[in-house]
């Protein structure tokens, strides 16, 4: 692909936006961030510290005050975004409007098994953190079909599988114009 058009991962926690983004990067010879690692870096704590201090709400204000940065300012990026970047209608449309966006899709039996013993994230600590998880993924997948350009499985298949469908797609001739801001890609 010719444009240096960005590329936004987006899916809940633990689809593997990360592991897959530096991946997809490395491959593409591309800048990779983790907006989740960015914010941490330029605030200088977690992101439990930022939801113990901020709550949700106030995570996803800077969250979104940096996803627009990134996603406004920098070309060819692929930008890991957190899970729930997709709640706020403006990340959306940000993320829509600056890039091509890939949905990194698990079902929630496949989320659960990467995220079981995970006690690193706020959002899982729930009386029933089994059933988080499947709620998240009922209310999330909407809202990232929403926006997705082109959806990757990434269930039980190995990581290198799913950046080889992205890379694939990249190249496909519809998904090129796209990336010049002239049509929209096939999904």
């Amino acid at each position: 692909m010719g444009a240096a058009v960005s590329i936004f991962l987006i899916g809940m926690m633990g689809a593997g936006k990360s592991t897959v983004g530096v991946r997809l990067a490395r491959r593409l010879d591309r800048a990779f961030l983790d907006v989740d690692r960015e914010l941490e870096a330029r605030l200088g704590v977690d992101i439990p510290t930022v939801f113990d201090l901020e709550g949700e709400e106030g995570f996803r204000r800077r969250e979104s005050q940096l996803i627009q940065e990134l996603a406004s300012t920098q070309e060819g990026l692929v930008l890991a975004t957190g899970g729930g970047a997709v709640l706020l209608p403006v990340n959306r449309q940000v993320l829509a409007l600056h890039g091509l966006v890939v949905y990194l899709r698990a079902t929630p039996a496949d989320l659960w098994q990467r995220l079981r013993r995970d006690k690193h994230r706020p959002l899982l600590k729930a009386e029933n953190p089994r059933q988080r998880v499947l709620d998240l993924v009922e209310q999330r997948d909407p809202l990232y079909m929403e926006i997705a350009d082109h959806v990757v499985s990434t269930g039980r298949q190995p990581v290198d599988l799913a950046v080889e469908s992205i890379i694939t797609w990249l190249d496909h001739p519809d998904c090129a114009r796209r990336a010049q801001g002239k049509i929209p890609c096939s999904k």
